[in-house]
């Protein structure tokens, strides 16, 4: 445990890990099966349910799935990566392969590289000489992602771009990973998709655009503003008190810094370890705290919460 915490705080923290729940990590199994159980239903239902409401129910589903993808990458519920792999690798949200997210989302914690393009794969921001080379249009389209509307409306297309562009540079040069990580990806997604066309009213397209993308761009909303550019690492995550419903589908995520701080405590004890230390937690942050996303939609929601530039890359 991290030398920043002292011996009371760490003697709280290691309460929290030795309780029943934490060992048996019974909610995540519970949300786990919950999930699954849930979109099996609703495809299976959505002749009677119409697609109306199917896509109501799917897009949040399809939300609480990538969170629970990122609580198995972290090591929960169990401690096999193998095992937690094969858990996760329902390919529900269609566009990035489960070893793809864990693996750039595991360098994404080396917090000393936060926000630093090049360095940080979920980094926003772009370098001086990136900015100075985009053309007029795209530095427009980063101004736009910097808006919370923004990133709602083409946050999702952006970043699918992105990764189309990084990832064919890699089949392109014949990286044998990549192949076989698509090629894994790519015939699960055929599969779910011939179930869904095959046992739902649900057209394959529909799926696609009209439930995967929109369960995308609301994922999108956690990381508007999650990490800020700081000289001191700790500084640069936030503390989002968000409320119901956007905690439970983040799973308490938006209290980002506990997670990062703690990576391996579950999502249904960060809420505790913040509540018992909250002044330390934001005196850590530097002060970086968001009352809820509503406050960023008051505020920046046709408004760009910073420059798309990195202020000192």
């Amino acid at each position: 445990m991290s030398h920043y915490f002292d011996a009371a705080h760490r003697e709280e923290i290691e309460t929290l890990r030795q309780r029943l729940t934490a060992r048996t990590e019974w909610p995540t199994w519970l949300l786990l099966i919950g999930v699954y159980v849930g979109w099996f239903s609703i495809v299976l239902a959505s002749e009677r349910l119409g697609r109306g409401w199917s896509t109501v129910l799917l897009i949040p589903l399809v939300v609480l799935w990538l969170s629970v993808q990122h609580e198995l990458l972290h090591g929960h519920p169990t401690r096999w990566l193998a095992l937690n792999k094969l858990l996760g690798y329902a390919p529900f949200a269609v566009w990035f392969p489960y070893t793809l997210y864990r693996n750039s989302h595991l360098l994404h914690h080396h917090d000393e590289d936060l926000t630093v393009p090049g360095r940080d794969p979920e980094s926003r921001y772009l370098t001086a000489q990136h900015w100075q080379r985009s053309s007029v249009f795209k530095q427009a389209l980063h101004r736009l992602n910097k808006t919370v509307l923004g990133r709602v409306m083409v946050g999702a297309p952006m970043a699918l771009q992105a990764l189309a562009r990084k990832e064919l540079r890699r089949l392109r040069a014949g990286d044998r990973q990549a192949w076989l990580m698509w090629l894994t990806h790519g015939t699960f997604t055929l599969l779910m998709l011939a179930f869904i066309a095959r046992y739902s009213a649900l057209p394959v397209w529909h799926y696609l655009l009209l439930i995967s993308v929109p369960a995308l761009s609301i994922a999108m909303i956690r990381s508007y503003y999650e990490h800020r550019p700081n000289a001191q690492p700790e500084q640069r995550t936030v503390l989002n008190e968000a409320s119901w419903p956007w905690s439970w589908l983040f799973l308490n995520n938006n209290l980002h810094l506990v997670h990062h701080d703690l990576p391996g405590l579950p999502w249904y004890d960060l809420p505790k370890a913040y509540s018992a230390r909250r002044e330390q937690w934001l005196a850590r942050s530097g002060g970086f705290l968001v009352q809820g996303y509503g406050q960023l939609w008051r505020r920046h929601g046709i408004r760009a919460i910073d420059s798309p530039q990195h202020p000192f890359h």
